[in-house]
């Protein structure tokens, strides 16, 4: 847990690290995508640190680690560290784990299967934070019990530079980039997640969507957070927005799911593929395998309260998760 005072320095830098005062049950990770312009590299690299519960009979899990997926082909690496290998500023993005280095003007890597630097060419591009919403999970952000906080760090930002690719120089000269992160005590017990910036439609455009149950006192509730920009305008729908779900489908091949609310309407159509296998907490461990792809594609139509059509395309190189008890996510009703 952290104390009071990280969490409410907390509330106003979502990009920053929330976890210098917590010893055990907590993780803090921020997820780093990295395409290239002609979309033939997809990368996602996960810093982070965990610190596991204290088990009878059993030593504290902490460690480091630097996750990887190479979202072409699928597969995946974990690279742990020891937990003093792990750097990280309270008052922006500034993160280290071994000789890796994340920060709002580029990445570092050091690993065997990415060598080199990236710059970011265009500054940042958070999700707006205020002390009423302190950004993408609105006033439930605020709560001080929550098993799991969430924010976008970058909606889309420019790429440069050379990297070693398993020994092969690659250039991301003109790519686009992606940056959201994790933090708390272990990731939901089920959920959706689903993420592009490469939308046909605008070139601009990104989307975020996530559903997930939540543990709310003594029982749960489904909830969502949706964020879509396009045209030079974030436009949202949320739990805690009066948005409400209209449908939500999930079967082998499909992630279906609409929603209305003051931003109107939206009906996204995702297309499942198989991934790579990522670690995520437990209150334990890094245990969890999550599956994760970034060959996805989503259909996106978004229409106003007239009906009339705001943005309609095909998002590629998507990331997608479907994880855990998706019939009981499925089952539980919005709050």
């Amino acid at each position: 847990m952290t104390g009071p005072v990280a969490f409410v320095r907390g509330l106003r830098r979502p990009e920053a690290y929330h976890g210098q005062t917590a010893s055990s049950g907590f993780f803090e990770g921020w997820y780093v995508k990295l395409v290239s312009a002609d979309l033939s590299q997809r990368w996602a690299v996960i810093p982070g640190i965990f610190r596991g519960l204290e088990e009878p009979g059993r030593p504290v899990r902490d460690e480091a680690f630097v996750q990887v997926l190479d979202g072409s082909t699928g597969r995946s690496w974990y690279h742990a560290f020891p937990a003093d290998e792990f750097t990280a500023s309270s008052r922006g993005f500034d993160v280290s784990v071994g000789g890796n280095r994340f920060t709002p003007a580029g990445v570092t890597l050091e690993l065997p299967q990415l060598r080199g630097r990236v710059t970011f060419t265009t500054p940042l591009d958070p999700w707006p934070v205020t002390w009423r919403s302190p950004g993408i999970m609105g006033w439930y952000g605020l709560v001080p019990f929550m098993e799991c906080y969430h924010g976008i760090v970058s909606f889309g930002h420019g790429l440069s530079g050379d990297v070693l690719v398993e020994g092969d120089p690659v250039s991301f000269d003109r790519g686009r980039g992606y940056l959201e992160k994790d933090w708390g005590k272990a990731f939901p017990a089920g959920y959706v997640w689903l993420h592009s910036n490469h939308i046909d439609a605008d070139p601009e455009a990104s989307l975020i969507a996530s559903v997930a149950l939540i543990p709310w006192l003594r029982g749960s509730f489904r909830g969502f957070i949706v964020g879509l920009k396009h045209g030079g305008r974030l436009y949202h729908w949320a739990t805690y927005n009066r948005s409400k779900e209209t449908r939500l489908a999930i079967d082998d091949t499909h992630v279906r799911w609409s929603l209305v609310g003051p931003d109107g309407r939206l009906d996204l159509e995702a297309k499942r593929v198989r991934g790579g296998l990522l670690h995520a907490p437990l209150r334990t461990a890094m245990h969890q395998r999550v599956e994760e792809t970034l060959e996805g594609s989503i259909s996106i139509r978004h229409s106003d309260a007239a009906g009339r059509v705001l943005l309609e395309g095909e998002a590629v190189c998507a990331g997608m998760e479907v994880f855990g008890d998706i019939d009981r996510l499925l089952a539980t009703g919005s709050r």
